[in-house]
């Protein structure tokens, strides 16, 4: 049994990997920058968008939220005047508990990846499925929350190690909270050594203004070399 289970599971990531190749291939013709946002549910994903994606200077931005039920992170970004397409994992796919490659190709006919230049992938909120399946992104980020504890990387290693930058979020909390900075980060380094942070509030918009900087040389890496 442990054999077979083994094989479906290499079945479904080859499947997912294929698809998720002809994403690439598709925001690679089109020109479009994707990142995949990854977080435990209320990290603070859909609220560093709210502060971010607007300020993004000549940055033609685009969104694919990924939720298990309801549009509410949609309504959310919709009110930024962006495009937005949502994906309810529910009723569509079995309440999926991740994004996969193939959730998102049957979303890409709803947008206009010609006219954008960054595309962001609100993945759904888990700190285990969603490491496993890649989409066709260019970049993956986790937004991590002090509230959650100093912990996580060690009890999540696969989540931190998938993504090249980790956005510590609501650090205005940090003087309400039993939480150790230091041994966070130390704990992040032993799981993926040197890998890029960034603290950040999205509410009181500490930090936000590197994340929008980092964003910004994503959309533009040809910009960057040069």
């Amino acid at each position: 049994m442990h054999r077979t289970y083994v094989k479906v599971l290499e079945d479904v990531l080859d499947a997912n990997g294929t698809i998720a190749a002809a994403n690439r291939d598709d925001f690679d013709r089109a020109g479009v920058t994707v990142v995949n946002l990854m977080s435990a549910p209320g990290a603070g994903k859909t609220t560093l968008l709210e502060q971010s994606l607007t300020r993004l200077d000549g940055v033609r931005v685009g969104v694919l939220e990924g939720d298990v039920a309801s549009t509410l992170d949609a309504d959310r970004i919709a009110r930024l005047h962006l495009p937005v397409v949502q994906i309810d994992t529910d009723p569509s796919f079995g309440g999926e508990c991740h994004l996969d490659a193939n959730m998102v190709r049957s979303a890409l006919p709803s947008l206009r990846l010609d006219r954008l230049d960054l595309l962001v992938i609100e993945n759904v909120g888990n700190l285990v499925c969603p490491a496993e399946f890649h989409v066709g992104e260019h970049h993956r980020v986790m937004v991590s929350s002090v509230a959650e504890g100093e912990d996580k990387p060690l009890k999540y290693p696969l989540m931190f190690r998938a993504c090249e930058l980790v956005v510590i979020n609501k650090i205005d909390l940090l003087p309400h909270l039993d939480f150790d900075l230091d041994r966070y980060l130390a704990n992040l380094d032993l799981v993926h050594p040197d890998i890029a942070k960034l603290l950040v509030s999205a509410k009181s918009g500490d930090g936000v203004e590197a994340w929008c900087e980092w964003l910004e040389r994503a959309s533009f890496p040809e910009a960057v070399r040069a």
